[in-house]
């Protein structure tokens, strides 16, 4: 029985085969651009996510209390090198690195210009999530040689060999002050960094503004960024930290949390969108389709046929016709995201210079993204599409079932 009403309801889309066709692609474009919008939002806030977290905020921060407010020399992190030991040992963590943060005037002839020592550990920052990702290969500071961000060099008039004179205020309340030679310039794509940065060995910092085993901070990237809270709230419960703010990025840049949700958003809009494309093709495919064979359906019911085979009948047309409107739009959107998952997407491209040099607290937005999708983006679409087709298809099946046939036999 079952298999008879799907070949019949099979046969039936086919009656009208321009009608079925601009169904199908109704509900294939909405699921189309339902996957479409997923990937490219999945890819944009994977990208934002990396370009955030990666080099400057990291997954977890470790602190002083009060030291976010104030950034002094004074709210330091002290037991500095026990505390990076327990980290290394602590599960989740890939990465643990401590950082200096000073602000110094920094010149080569007598015209000073303010600046932001970073003191940094050259290993740890070396990967690809680290402040030194994007220093020239094999350039890296220590032994008083140190890294200048590119348009505070261009501003100086430094280049790698140039020596660099450091004024700034120790920990203690000394003057500190030393020369340095410029091993490198480093493009970044942090504002702070590209302005203002000069990176130095965590070594030489800590002499240099008299902090032994003490950093203004500690930045851990997990190995699942996901449970960066967890993760946070892991690390807190250690003696080693009682008394540190302990936060996850989500209360470091809260700001960035409400962007990505308001990413997810949009994917609802896009729901929406497949949901009233799904609904109008199949309600008004269904119910033209009802209309027209009505005669029919009354020398069915006069047959036999019970009012429940011509509901399942109904239900069957629109039923395929929902599955075989997904399937197009899930080949034609999981395609689009297969063939740019490789080479990514420019953003620039679709918004101009604006778009190329937009940025975000400091640091550069993403213009290069890679779409992906997961599972529960297709299965979401599918469903969507699969409730309201059944929806879609309620009335015209219950006006069917209701008729009497010799009524409908003479319209």
């Amino acid at each position: 029985m079952r298999s008879s009403t799907l070949r019949l309801a099979w046969r039936n889309l086919g009656r009208n085969r321009k009608r079925t066709g601009l169904a199908l692609a109704a509900i294939g474009l909405g699921q189309f651009a339902l996957l479409t919008m997923s990937g490219i939002t999945r890819g944009y806030t994977d990208a934002m996510l990396e370009t955030v977290t990666g080099p400057m905020v990291g997954h977890v921060q470790i602190h002083a209390p009060g030291w976010r407010d104030e950034q002094s020399l004074e709210l330091s992190v002290t037991a500095l090198d026990a505390r990076l030991d327990a980290l290394r040992e602590e599960p989740g963590v890939a990465r643990a690195s401590a950082r200096i943060y000073a602000p110094a005037l920094v010149a080569v002839t007598r015209d000073a210009q303010a600046a932001v020592v970073l003191g940094i550990d050259p290993e740890a920052e070396s990967g690809s999530k680290g402040l030194l990702a994007t220093a020239p290969e094999g350039v890296r500071p220590g032994e008083h040689r140190v890294l200048v961000g590119r348009a505070l060099a261009q501003s100086l008039g430094v280049t790698p060999g140039s020596e660099l004179a450091v004024v700034g205020q120790g920990k203690d309340g000394s003057i500190a002050n030393d020369l340095y030679t410029v091993a490198g310039v480093i493009p970044s794509a942090i504002d702070l960094v590209n302005r203002q940065g000069v990176l130095m060995s965590l070594e030489d910092a800590q002499q240099l503004f008299v902090m032994p085993d003490e950093a203004s901070e500690i930045i851990l990237h997990a190995t699942r960024p996901e449970a960066a809270r967890e993760l946070a709230s892991a690390v807190a419960a250690r003696p080693a930290f009682a008394g540190l703010e302990v936060l996850p990025w989500q209360d470091v840049v809260p700001e960035l949390v409400a962007i990505l949700e308001l990413a997810d958003v949009s994917s609802y809009i896009v729901l929406i969108f497949v949901f009233v494309a799904a609904a109008a093709g199949v309600a008004n495919t269904m119910m033209m389709a009802t209309f027209e064979r009505l005669h029919e359906f009354g020398m069915l019911l006069a047959l036999g046929a019970t009012p429940a085979r011509i509901m399942r009948l109904i239900v069957a047309e629109a039923a395929l016709l929902g599955l075989l409107g997904v399937a197009l739009g899930t080949l034609l959107g999981a395609g689009f995201v297969a063939a740019t998952q490789g080479s990514g997407l420019n953003l620039a491209a679709l918004g101009g210079e604006a778009a190329a040099e937009a940025t975000w607290q400091g640091m550069a937005i993403p213009i290069h993204i890679f779409p992906r999708l997961a599972a529960t983006d297709v299965l979401v679409g599918v469903a969507a599409v699969a409730v309201t087709s059944l929806l879609a298809a309620l009335w015209p099946a219950w006006h069917a079932a209701r008729l009497e046939p010799m009524e409908a036999m003479r319209s």
